[in-house]
């Protein structure tokens, strides 16, 4: 992958920043041998490691990703309480089950996201997503992906499935237009 002029020295800006300052942290220091040194791995790492990586969409909607930050904190509190409830509770009213959700998200980055969105809300927990594009023979399109949740206490799986579409998939879509 060729790099374009204004990005030849400098292929990932905040990366590169980044490393400076987190060398500058780690060492306590701003001596003029921990800046060169910080210079220098904050220009030759992300240089080295760019051919590593997959394009991933951009995030075209900073502010609408930090209001879902927020919505995922929050969900994250408030399944916290749900789950002690359950957890005090008689465990014979708990329903476990194994839920297939169908995504929409055609990116790894996107589909990484909600997978961890749902497991850091307690009480649900990714387990996989597939079919993998690995697995499909070649020029084999997936006609479906799907997002295969675990869930502590399963009420109505159709209200659930809508509900993680609609409070973490759509707005992901719409964060990175994807």
């Amino acid at each position: 992958m060729r790099l374009q002029a204004r990005f030849r020295w400098l292929p990932t800006p905040f990366r590169s920043f980044f490393l400076f300052v987190i060398w500058l942290l780690l060492n306590n220091s701003v001596s003029p041998g921990h800046l060169v040194l910080a210079t220098f791995l904050a220009i030759f790492i992300p240089l080295l490691s760019f051919s590593l990586r997959d394009p991933q969409p951009l995030i075209l909607k900073p502010g609408l990703a930090l209001k879902q930050l927020l919505i995922v904190l929050y969900d994250i509190v408030v399944a916290n309480l749900q789950v002690a409830l359950l957890i005090i509770g008689p465990a014979k009213k708990l329903r476990p089950a194994f839920v297939k959700v169908p995504i929409d998200l055609t990116h790894d980055m996107p589909i990484t996201i909600l997978a961890s969105c749902v497991s850091l809300t307690p009480g649900t927990v990714s387990a996989e997503v597939y079919p993998i594009p690995e697995s499909l023979s070649e020029g084999e399109k997936p006609t479906q992906r799907y997002l295969l949740i675990h869930v502590l206490d399963l009420k109505d799986e159709e209200a659930l499935i809508k509900q993680i579409k609609q409070r973490y998939e759509t707005p992901l879509k719409e964060i990175f237009q994807c």
